[in-house]
């Protein structure tokens, strides 16, 4: 049986160096390429067709040049992933381990759910998992994912999936036009996506939009 091919995504050289080390003691994986933002990571994809993608979440803002499509970080990119290729498999693997990140990755197509305070053997079986079309969560996610757990605790629940994806845009000190021409959107659109934003997170301004962003570690101070 070959090897399962991965592609190592994650924006510190020293945490893919750390991660690259624990998988090449696995004979069943290899790592066939890596990348330091979600645009790379698009890139390495369809390059390589990897088995498996291995995506943290939090990577600087970039842009593509080719297509017009900007991506920031993890998240956007496993949309991009998925939308052109509906079977690739993308484990997460990341800090961020509270709402509203699990349900977005999920709505967005991965297929695991990590942190990376996880056990060295909990991540190489999560590789073998989903690298056979399985699902696999960590406890703490598979909690935040149950029935009934959307309820409670984010604020952020209260937002549809695009103003999430606005949130994160304004949140990164995007403007409305680079934010339209992005998602394809007219500036109005997003004005308008943005007032409900605040309406439903009960905040005034940006500078709160931003505060409550990095108070939730969706954003870094």
């Amino acid at each position: 049986m070959s090897a399962i091919k991965v592609l190592l995504v994650d924006d510190h050289p020293v945490v893919r160096a750390g991660f690259q080390r624990l998988l090449d003691n696995d004979s069943g994986i290899d790592i066939i390429a890596e990348a330091s933002s979600g645009q790379e990571a698009v890139e390495k994809y369809f390059a390589t067709r990897p088995d498996v993608v291995i995506m943290d979440l939090s990577m600087p803002a970039d842009a593509s040049e080719g297509d017009g499509i900007q991506i920031f970080g993890g998240l956007e990119a496993i949309r991009v992933i998925r939308a052109k290729d509906p079977d690739a498999k993308v484990l997460v693997l990341t800090v961020m381990e509270s709402e509203p990140f699990p349900a977005h990755v999920v709505q967005a197509g991965a297929s695991g759910y990590l942190t990376k305070r996880c056990a060295p053997d909990e991540l190489l079986k999560a590789v073998y998992e989903v690298s056979e079309g399985r699902t696999y969560y960590a406890e703490s996610i598979r909690e935040m994912l149950s029935p009934g757990a959307a309820d409670s605790g984010s604020p952020f629940n209260k937002l549809t999936k695009r103003e999430f994806q606005i949130f994160s845009c304004l949140a990164q000190g995007q403007s409305a036009a680079q934010i339209a021409e992005k998602m394809f959107l007219s500036p109005k659109t997003v004005h308008a996506h943005r007032a409900n934003i605040l309406r439903k997170l009960g905040i005034n301004n940006n500078s709160e939009l931003v505060h409550i962003a990095i108070r939730h570690s969706i954003v870094e101070a």
